[in-house]
């Protein structure tokens, strides 16, 4: 008979219980550090000088170093963790971003700046460990079999633990003693918008999306630019008339104008102002905050009415038993988010806070009559300091605690469980019991056994010990092959 601990052996000789973690970070480091560039590649000081029509600040390609450390003479040498450790100093690498100033779009002035520091993963791409053999490794005074995953901020190793969130951009209907109630949690960059759908006891849909409540569907497809009856009813489903749409169509057939909709919506959500205005404003947050994961123009307006008209039927097929209620709790409706995805949020929210103090710090010097260089009035120390007091204190963007933990080094075992820790987002306080109850969808994702007595458990889980979690962002290379499998574009 075959000796399977042979197979084992040399899957912990290839694979680390953290590499999930590290590829993760490695994916901030390449591309997501300059997604988020991208989405803030301009700003507008909103006052300039008198003589100058047009001002605009541009933010290009950024560039990550490898860890590093300035002497207190100015110099710069490369740093490894142990000295870092020893020093009480943070494991960090600089950050430097191309910056151009255009005045009435010509280029004024074009350089590189350092705009802070960002802590480093031990054993990820940019770290000095990366590659080093056993001698490598022993010779600067590491660990051989330490599999890193964690950072060195002030001293101090750090753990950001895993968080456990519902999917985004996933319709999802729930029937709970036969109520129905269908949530979506529309996803882009910055954006992330919670949307619901209901029935009333008017036999009316509506949805509720950001600032607008309870508005019904109808009036929100006809909005969006699907105005005819027929054209809706179709869109829902080529195949079953449904009583409960025809209801719905007869409460609004006055409304027959995509105008007449908008500006119904407009003055249920409570904007008064002229219609013109009034028209723009409700267009807008149409735009920017109903399902803006499928666009943020006026293009992809059809696209949402036809996502939406398959969500109605989703939660109509459901209403009818024609397809069963969703388990929430269903791994297939949850995602890990690990430290690439919890950092890169971080940066977001911090990197518009340095945006922000540029824009001020140039109005503030315009206002005394100077026309400054961008390259002085950027304060390289603010990313850095926010980024690690987050990193120190565990305090997260959204109001999350504890995401950041001073790692366990009281055995190798209590070390790996840590950096395995898969947290849920949902109040220990509360009862939640089915979200709490171990689901068979968990059996070889994570481990059945390990989590915490008392009001934790069931809510801080492990991963089991051979699980790895796929790294997958490219929504065109999605697109791209449900093309080359046949699929066509609507």
């Amino acid at each position: 008979m075959m000796d399977r601990s042979i197979l084992v052996q040399k899957y912990f000789e290839e694979k680390k219980f953290v590499d999930s973690n590290i590829q993760s970070f490695n994916a901030l480091l390449t591309k997501g550090l300059q997604e988020v560039i991208d989405e803030n590649k301009e700003a507008e000081p909103t006052i300039i000088p008198s003589n100058i029509e047009k001002f605009k600040i541009r933010f290009g390609r950024i560039t990550i170093g490898k860890p590093e450390i300035t002497e207190a003479d100015g110099s710069k040498r490369k740093i490894y963790p142990l000295e870092a450790r020893l020093r009480k100093i943070s494991y960090s690498a600089p950050l430097q971003l191309e910056i151009s100033t255009y005045i009435n779009d010509v280029q004024r002035e074009n350089f590189v700046a350092d705009i802070g520091k960002i802590p480093v993963m031990l054993r990820s791409k940019f770290c000095h460990l990366d590659k080093l053999s056993t001698e490598e490794l022993i010779k600067h005074g590491e660990d051989p079999n330490d599999p890193g995953g964690y950072f060195i901020i002030n001293g101090t190793e750090k753990v950001i633990v895993n968080v456990e969130d519902l999917a985004a951009n996933n319709f999802l209907v729930e029937s709970d003693k036969g109520e129905v109630t269908g949530r979506f949690f529309a996803s882009k960059g910055s954006y992330k918008i919670p949307h619901s759908m209901e029935k009333k006891k008017d036999g009316i849909y509506y949805i509720t999306f950001s600032r607008v409540k309870l508005m019904p569907v109808i009036i929100v497809l006809k909005a969006l630019g699907m105005i005819k009856d027929d054209e809706i009813m179709r869109s829902i489903s080529s195949e079953r008339n449904y009583d409960e749409l025809v209801l719905n169509l007869l409460e609004f057939v006055d409304v027959k104008t995509q105008d007449d909709a908008i500006d119904y919506i407009a003055k249920r959500a409570g904007i008064v102002q002229q219609r013109e205005i009034r028209l723009e404003r409700t267009k807008e947050i149409l735009d920017k905050f109903l399902l803006c994961n499928i666009g943020m123009d006026t293009d992809a307006r059809l696209d949402k009415a036809r996502s939406l008209c398959k969500m109605l039927k989703k939660y109509i097929d459901v209403e009818h038993g024609v397809k069963d209620a969703e388990d929430i709790d269903h791994y297939m409706h949850k995602r890990v988010r690990m430290s690439g995805d919890l950092l890169i949020d971080l940066f977001r929210v911090n990197f518009k806070v340095l945006v922000s103090d540029i824009l001020y710090n140039f109005q503030r010097i315009i206002k005394r009559g100077k026309l400054p260089s961008i390259r002085v009035i950027i304060r390289e120390k603010l990313l850095t300091s926010r980024l690690y007091s987050s990193m120190a204190t565990g305090e997260w963007v959204g109001g999350r605690q504890g995401i950041s933990q001073r790692m366990d080094r009281s055995n190798y075992l209590a070390m790996i469980s840590q950096l395995q820790k898969v947290v849920s987002p949902l109040s220990s306080s509360q009862e939640n019991f089915e979200a709490r109850a171990l689901h068979p969808t968990h059996l070889g994702r994570l481990c059945p056994i390990e989590t915490p007595e008392g009001t934790n458990i069931g809510l801080r889980k492990n991963l089991a010990m051979l699980c790895s979690i796929s790294q997958f962002n490219d929504e065109q290379l999605v697109i791209e092959k449900a093309k080359a499998l046949g699929l066509k574009e609507i």
